[in-house]
């Protein structure tokens, strides 16, 4: 199966009606998930708000913001992302980040910034506490008699009573399992030390390359190392991230896709051309199996993106390449995921 989700960042947009209409621009494409960056070092609203409010506003399409687990508190983080679930009906991401800058830590003054291993050795312990608080409250826990003036079955609540390297979460969380149970996470793993944590912890990988081979090497280096953290490769969807320029016409890409399109910037991969040959790089790199799909960020937000629902998208569709409609309507259930297991449900965790 063919996934594709796609970003909607505007630069200097700080209305939520401009990503509104994009989601849903990107849901009548039938996309698997729209994505919205944040740091802490750019203006903007924030990327978990503004989904938030995307999420009444479209029915199917994931939504997947970035944030950061750097200077945060994990405990929030995670009911904020198991919040978006709930108003989403099931549809949430959280793409996880970590924040490098001695100037993004000289905003709160706690500590001074950290090598990348460091962070994103913490962000993998904040992702392994977060699937514990969500899992601290089992289905079911919620009972809501009134008769007998219980809301909750303590025997199905768990504290966590987890200890990391910077930071320990004794829980349960203060939101209910989430619908998905453990909303969907991602993880830029172009980099060497975010790939473990990619690994160990991600629902989707993302890899920024302009080169298929390249794709299929780390892909398969992921799920290696997926193996070794004692999971299924399966359960790992790796997907390559470019940029696209579609222009105001059809015009091919250059021979070969290598100058016109994909081709390394400062940026990132970017492939310039048209919507028929975005169309044919897609569908020929899915044949070779070197991708379980595309993660695009359009150059134009709205023109490009335009282009790519009614042109790139419409063409895999019509070879049978693509979905025309959303056979389910969580996040988990576009990617081909199943709803995770309650690891305390499972195991019989003391309260």
């Amino acid at each position: 199966m063919l996934h594709l989700g796609v970003a909607v960042d505007q630069p200097d947009c700080f209305d939520a009606a401009p990503y509104v209409e994009l989601a849903q621009l990107a849901e009548r494409g039938g996309l698997d998930f729209v994505t919205l960056g944040d740091s802490f070092a750019r203006p903007g609203p924030d990327a978990l708000a503004v989904l938030s409010r995307v999420a009444p506003a479209t029915r199917r399409i994931g939504l997947v913001p970035t944030v950061t687990t750097t200077h945060t508190e994990p405990f929030r983080v995670q009911a904020a992302v198991a919040t978006l679930d709930w108003a989403s009906r099931g549809r949430a991401g959280w793409r996880i980040d970590v924040s490098t800058t001695e100037g993004e830590a000289r905003l709160f003054g706690r500590r001074h910034a950290a090598p990348a291993e460091v962070l994103w050795q913490e962000a993998g312990e904040i992702a392994d506490v977060a699937a514990k608080l969500w899992d601290s409250w089992e289905d079911g826990a919620e009972i809501r008699d009134a008769a007998t003036g219980r809301f909750l079955d303590r025997d199905r609540l768990h504290h966590v009573d987890f200890t990391g390297s910077a930071f320990s979460v004794r829980g349960p969380s203060a939101a209910p399992r989430p619908p998905q149970g453990h909303p969907v996470r991602v993880v830029d793993a172009t980099e060497g030390p975010a790939r473990a944590t990619a690994a160990r912890y991600a629902d989707v990988a993302l890899v920024r390359t302009a080169d298929p081979a390249q794709a299929a090497a780390v892909r398969s280096q992921l799920r290696d190392q997926a193996v070794e953290f004692g999971r299924r490769p399966g359960t790992l969807r790796v997907l390559v991230s470019l940029l696209v320029d579609l222009g105001d016409g059809e015009y091919a890409a250059e021979p070969g896709h290598g100058g016109g399109g994909p081709r390394p910037t400062a940026q990132g991969p970017l492939y310039r051309g048209g919507p028929v040959d975005l169309a044919e790089l897609i569908a020929a790199w899915h044949a070779e199996d070197v991708t379980d799909g595309f993660h695009l960020t359009p150059v134009q937000p709205r023109r490009d993106l335009e282009r790519l629902v009614n042109g790139t998208v419409a063409l895999l569709q019509h070879r049978g390449l693509f979905r025309t409609f959303y056979p389910g309507s969580t996040l988990r259930e576009h990617l081909g995921l199943a709803r995770p297991a309650n690891q305390y449900a499972v195991t019989g965790g003391t309260s």
